[in-house]
């Protein structure tokens, strides 16, 4: 004769009501209330019911401003601007280099002065407002990509140079040490607004290893 089990009845599962709030359908919520979360639901206002909806239409992007391209062409040299690390130092480097190649290859001994100081001039010109506009239109006062400054000082610490490697690479290391280094009064130059605050800084820190380098040419340091 078999045992009698006896089993205990497992109690009915019933479905767990739904919340009336969160799901959206309790009557005595007002429509934007009840539709809280609910992205896409005609109840919600546009703004709301795009949040978080990733490329969405509904999502209101804020206005950027379109770049000046030759603006941004020679405040960056062309790209120059963007290399890291160092873009100044990049772009001090590729100015002695350029310099010491067109001296030996393109441009006479004679005439090194003229040339130097007429390309001076127009870089000046193009480059303390590009300096001002690319500055401007990334709302920054002294962008890290605008290395325009570096090219005008770098060409400034080259003047009357001896086209020697030695020399072009002393004006290159004296140029970048000041600067880095901003010895008065570029740290006042550098307070002026717009793409002049940019570049005047450079242009005396320029100003400064070119009177290192030709005094060490003068007491025939350097030949």
């Amino acid at each position: 004769m078999r045992p009698c089990i006896i089993t205990k009845a497992t109690p009915r599962e019933e479905p767990i009501p739904e919340n009336p709030v969160i799901n959206g359908t309790d009557p005595g919520l007002p429509p934007q209330r009840a539709n809280i979360g609910r992205a896409g639901d005609p109840g919600l206002p546009p703004q709301r019911a795009n949040i978080g909806r990733a490329g969405d239409p509904g999502l209101a992007e804020p206005d950027r401003p379109e770049r000046t391209k030759w603006a941004w062409a020679v405040g960056t040299l062309v790209g120059v601007g963007f290399w890291r690390p160092g873009s100044g130092t990049w772009a001090s480097a590729i100015t002695a280099a350029a310099w010491w190649a067109g001296g030996h290859y393109l441009v006479a001994v004679h005439s090194q002065w003229l040339v130097a100081t007429a390309l001076l001039a127009i870089i000046l010109m193009i480059g303390i407002p590009a300096a001002g506009i690319v500055a401007r239109e990334c709302e920054q006062e002294d962008p890290s990509h605008v290395v325009i400054d570096e090219v005008v000082g770098q060409l400034i610490a080259l003047l009357g140079v001896p086209l020697h490697w030695q020399s072009v690479i002393l004006s290159f290391i004296l140029f970048r040490v000041f600067d880095i280094w901003k010895p008065p009064p570029l740290r006042l130059l550098e307070k002026i607004e717009g793409g002049a605050g940019i570049v005047l800084d450079d242009v005396g820190a320029g100003l400064y290893a070119l009177a290192i380098v030709q005094a060490l040419v003068y007491w025939h340091v350097l030949r």
